[in-house]
């Protein structure tokens, strides 16, 4: 009895529609970007009416591919993009232009010597031209006007004339450099004693009362003493510490003091020339022994020191 009402329970109870395995529906969402190269098929949820499922019940809708409406077909996809394409037709119009720059003349004229230009080689329309292979060109009518121009006469006479002062005035200097060149060599010192040994120079102190005023050159009495420059004897005589003493002054004022001699061979008012003997070495007047004691005054001032003076002069020591 008890399976009997069981089956009766079963008939008599409320049949609920099976609902079965739910599918999980993917959400919908927006088409993607398409591109002009290659568009992308897009994906539309599509729900059939007799498919709808009962009330209260969620049914799966079926997803179905739908091509894009301006997809092209297979002719159209054989043909490359359109950036490529305008490429293409940018580097037809660069190609054209750049033949047509170069111009008929010169590829007709030096086809060796000129590149045609081109966009793809980067080749200008200038063209390239090799001057090695040119010859100098030369004007001969210049160079005859140049000929004509230095024979003119009046140019000669002129080139001449010029040439006529310059040799005089070379002449002139020629003539004033002799006049001097004599001079000096008239005029040159030269050593009053031979051979030269210095004892004493010039600013030196020791046995003279302040310091040395001249030169001292060894010698032995009686050895020749000769005149260093040309002049007139001014002084002869004795003159204290200086013993016997001759002066003879210059030229130009200059005096030349020869002392402690032992004799003296000229007299006041004698012209004499460089190297003339004077007199002969001593020992007179302060002396430690014999020897020339020779002083230079400039003017008849005060003393110089005669080493340079004799060399400024020419005189070799």
């Amino acid at each position: 009895m008890a399976s009997g009402t069981r089956r009766a329970d079963a008939a008599n109870a409320e049949v609920t529609p099976y609902v079965g395995r739910r599918i999980a529906t993917a959400p919908v969402t927006a088409a993607p970007v398409v591109s002009v190269t290659a568009p992308t098929p897009i994906l539309v949820d599509v729900v059939d009416s007799s498919d709808r499922p009962a009330p209260g019940v969620t049914a799966a809708g079926k997803r179905r591919a739908v091509k894009h409406a301006g997809g092209r077909g297979p002719l159209v996809k054989g043909v490359p993009s359109a950036p490529v394409l305008l490429g293409i037709a940018t580097l037809a119009v660069s190609i054209g232009g750049a033949i047509s720059s170069a111009g008929p003349q010169l590829a007709d004229n030096v086809p060796a010597q000129l590149s045609a230009a081109s966009a793809l080689s980067g080749a200008s329309g200038t063209g390239s031209v090799n001057t090695l292979e040119r010859s100098a060109t030369v004007s001969r009518d210049s160079r005859r006007q140049s000929l004509d121009q230095a024979t003119d006469p009046e140019l000669v006479e002129a080139a001449e004339a010029q040439a006529k002062q310059r040799n005089a005035a070379l002449a002139q200097f020629a003539e004033q450099a002799q006049v001097q060149a004599d001079k000096i060599a008239l005029n040159q010192w030269v050593m009053p004693l031979s051979p030269v040994v210095l004892t004493a120079r010039y600013g030196e102190y020791g046995l003279w009362a302040s310091y040395h005023t001249g030169l001292d050159f060894n010698g032995n009495t009686g050895d020749p003493i000769m005149s260093v420059a040309n002049g007139v004897v001014t002084f002869v005589g004795y003159d204290g510490s200086y013993g016997n003493k001759t002066v003879v002054t210059l030229e130009d004022g200059t005096e030349i003091w020869y002392a402690h001699q032992t004799t003296q061979a000229v007299s006041v008012g004698d012209v004499v020339q460089a190297g003339e003997v004077i007199g002969t070495v001593g020992a007179t007047g302060n002396v430690t022994g014999s020897h020339l004691h020779l002083e230079v005054r400039p003017g008849g001032g005060d003393p110089v020191d005669p080493y340079q003076a004799m060399l400024v002069h020419g005189a070799v020591f």
